[in-house]
């Protein structure tokens, strides 16, 4: 996606060789128009699969869900929480995911009325690294007697196992952008297809 992978290269810092820091338009910092423009590219490209729900982690990837969501006939997103709550019911499915980010596990909740067995569900998270929350989010999806349809991403790191891993796996996964490499600084980024 041209104006995601533009975002990136003008706003985007490599740190190390690892670490993509894209929050002044994508996970801390907003630009709104930008969230809506990956919103529709996911629409467009997800829309033949029937997606009725969207899914994704709290908190960074809820804003690219719910443009996704909103492009996709308004239908409902689910966002795993990561920490229990006394408004919690007691029928939550869960998973453990880590965190390539912030370097810890997360216990990933969705309560199970929000996933009615056969819905048809469309992961949609902001960054794809090695891919556990995803496989997480694919396993509540699971337990919920629902079929994933599909994952979306805003930014895949490519040079992790995370894409390869899915795609193998046969997973429907529609990158926007995907960076290759970070080398002092500079982040490289796939050709788009």
């Amino acid at each position: 996606m041209k104006k995601l992978r533009q975002a990136i290269m003008d706003q985007g810092k490599g740190i190390g060789s690892e670490i993509v820091k894209v929050d002044m338009f994508l996970n801390h910092r907003l630009d709104s128009a930008l969230i809506f423009d990956m919103g529709i590219e996911l629409a467009k490209y997800f829309r033949k699969d029937k997606p009725t729900v969207v899914l994704t982690v709290e908190a960074s990837g809820i804003a690219v869900a719910l443009a996704a969501a909103h492009f996709l006939n308004d239908i409902p997103v689910v966002f795993a929480k990561k920490s229990t709550a006394s408004n919690q019911s007691g029928d939550m499915l869960t998973a453990v995911a880590h965190s390539f980010t912030h370097g810890n596990d997360n216990c990933l909740r969705v309560d199970r009325q929000y996933l009615p067995k056969g819905s048809r569900v469309l992961i949609v998270d902001d960054f794809l690294a090695n891919g556990q929350a995803v496989e997480a989010l694919m396993s509540i999806a699971e337990q919920a007697g629902c079929d994933v349809i599909g994952v979306g991403i805003a930014v895949e790191k490519g040079f992790q196992e995370g894409g390869k891993r899915l795609r193998e796996r046969g997973v429907n996964l529609k990158s926007l952008a995907v960076v290759t490499q970070i080398s002092d600084g500079k982040i490289s980024l796939a050709e788009e297809d």
